[in-house]
């Protein structure tokens, strides 16, 4: 294992990507707005944290500031713009975002997991196996999200308002 991860930094990153794929996942196929998927959303904000923060720390790849830390930075964005409108609840279509934000969130971990597996491929050109990655990840979620936005926006209908929940 410290061949793989190089450092506790690396372990750290490496287990809590491990766990936001698992939180995350979970929440993505149970039914929204129940006790269950708001302790399980907060577990895949906290371990997607720290695993954006630890990515932050990592630098053996480029020496400095590469690509990772950029994807970082806008996961870290994308994260933001799914929960403020979920603990705010201001504006009527804070689900829309909420859940929008989240889904791309999501779908960016899962296409950084791809490309951080592909890239280990020995004697495979490492931009060309990122962007195929990163290209095949997000065209899948996007025809997800092209396919089923409408019966998920009816779920939605059905949730529960502030004061209810």
């Amino acid at each position: 294992m410290s061949a793989f991860t190089q450092d506790p930094i690396g372990l750290i990153h490496l287990l809590t990507a491990i766990l936001a794929m698992i939180f995350g996942t979970i929440v993505i196929l149970r039914r929204k707005g129940t006790r269950i998927h708001k302790q399980l959303g907060y577990a895949y904000v906290i371990s997607m944290l720290i695993m954006l923060v630890t990515s932050l720390m990592i630098y053996r790849l480029f020496g400095g500031f590469g690509i990772f830390h950029a994807f970082s930075i806008v996961a870290l964005i994308t994260l933001a713009g799914g929960i403020i409108p979920a603990m705010r609840r201001k504006s009527a279509n804070w689900i829309a975002f909420h859940f929008s934000f989240m889904y791309w969130s999501i779908i960016g971990l899962y296409a950084a997991f791809v490309s951080e597996a592909l890239t280990r491929i020995p004697e495979t050109p490492f931009f060309g196996m990122l962007g195929v990655a990163t290209f095949m990840v997000i065209g899948l979620g996007y025809g997800f999200w092209y396919r089923y936005k409408k019966i998920w926006s009816q779920q939605f209908l059905k949730l529960p308002s502030k004061n209810q929940s």
